[in-house]
């Protein structure tokens, strides 16, 4: 394991709206330990983006089939992530989505989620979606989910580090 690896979040969501919620949330953690699960939307959560199920590729009867509640996500995120700083590459979503599945749960996270530009400056920042693309090739994935993602974006953020 390099020190330079940070546990890192995606999260896949609805939509981008203002009603949007969060339905697939991965992590990677420095030690490699990744873990992913669907979230079944809460009786509320209604609002769904048929764009954005064509770049997630996750329907929303799969979500309710085999999504877990939101209470129980927000646990394992807890006792898996607590203490941690978890960086993402969409923060201002993801905070809000991350958000909604605690208010959800009746949770408050236990780990502390910040944006990837704290650590890149403005020249690695550019070159972030270039080195998370090659990440795909590198690492052999294939599928675009959320622990995929966040698995390529710990990568990028290794190679732009070194």
């Amino acid at each position: 394991m390099h020190d330079s690896q940070h546990c890192v979040m995606d999260i896949e969501a609805s939509g981008f709206g203002r009603r949007s919620y969060p339905i697939e949330i991965g992590y990677v953690r420095e030690d490699g330990q990744a873990w992913c699960s669907l979230v079944r939307p809460a009786d509320d959560w209604k609002h769904w983006d048929k764009q954005a199920e064509r770049v997630h590729g996750i329907p929303r009867p799969a979500l309710l089939q085999h999504g877990r509640l939101a209470a129980e996500v927000a646990q394992r995120l807890n006792d898996d992530l607590g203490g941690r700083t978890v960086y993402c590459d969409g923060w201002a979503h993801d905070y809000a989505w991350l958000n909604l599945l605690f208010e959800e749960a009746g949770l408050v996270p236990r780990f502390q989620l910040e944006s990837v530009n704290r650590l890149l400056d403005d020249a690695r920042l550019a070159r972030l979606d270039a080195a998370r693309q090659l990440a795909f090739g590198a690492l052999g994935i294939r599928r675009h989910r959320a622990s995929s993602d966040a698995r390529a974006l710990q990568w990028a953020l290794e190679q732009l580090e070194a």
